[in-house]
């Protein structure tokens, strides 16, 4: 794995992420590259991602929206972190061992801060929210879903990219998707540990990116 860390963490509108991202797996497929891109970033405005097949819903509030190039359901990009990854797909790898092999950098990360993440969360009932639904192999923190993910793949290349949970406002969440959601199916780093910045996380995440190199 040869590893191309892309920009410094800064804040960015929806629209723009999504472009920037699908522009990195499209350079690589189109340049057949086997590095693999890593990006972080931020949300400014806060916005609403939909997932690429979700169908649209009533958002009742204010809010910028935008199409992801990845599947899963709806979030709410306001205080996390996110990553992205661009890369070849291993010959023969499934999109669920691809989905794990950049998860276990994740949990390789977290452990760095002393944090032990699992693979593990129930199945919420929420239709929109994606961070109440589970996917049994969602990254989490203890039973509570922490990491949500998703990925999309294109002519032997892969893009995957997902939200770092710092803190979040259930209200503004029940009010933009219109649903209950389950509070105790969800952690945050803020709960997790709130000693921990931005910088540590990142930097933790980029360390063991690092020791995959080849």
């Amino acid at each position: 794995m040869k590893v191309n860390f892309v920009s410094e963490y800064k804040k960015f509108q929806g629209s723009y992420n999504m472009s920037f991202d699908l522009n990195m797996l499209n350079t690589l497929k189109d340049e057949h590259d086997d590095v693999y891109k890593v990006r972080f970033y931020g949300w400014e405005p806060r916005c609403v991602s939909l997932g690429r097949n979700q169908k649209n819903f009533d958002i009742n509030f204010p809010v910028d929206v935008v199409r992801r190039p990845t599947g899963g359901r709806a979030l709410l990009h306001d205080m996390e972190i996110t990553y992205s990854v661009a890369g070849k797909i291993p010959k023969g790898q499934s999109v669920i061992e691809t989905y794990r092999m950049i998860s276990d950098i994740l949990i390789g990360g977290f452990s760095r801060l002393d944090i032990n993440l699992n693979y593990s969360g129930d199945r919420g009932g929420n239709k929109n929210y994606c961070m109440n639904i589970s996917s049994g192999a969602d990254i989490c923190f203890g039973q509570k879903k922490f990491i949500g993910s998703a990925q999309f793949r294109k002519e032997g290349y892969f893009l995957q990219h997902g939200s770092i949970l710092k803190d979040v406002d259930f209200d503004l969440l029940e009010k933009i998707f219109g649903e209950k959601i389950e509070k105790n199916k969800i952690v945050t780093l803020k709960e997790i540990n709130p000693e921990i910045s931005d910088d540590d996380v990142i930097n933790a995440i980029k360390e063991e990116f690092l020791c995959k190199q080849n």
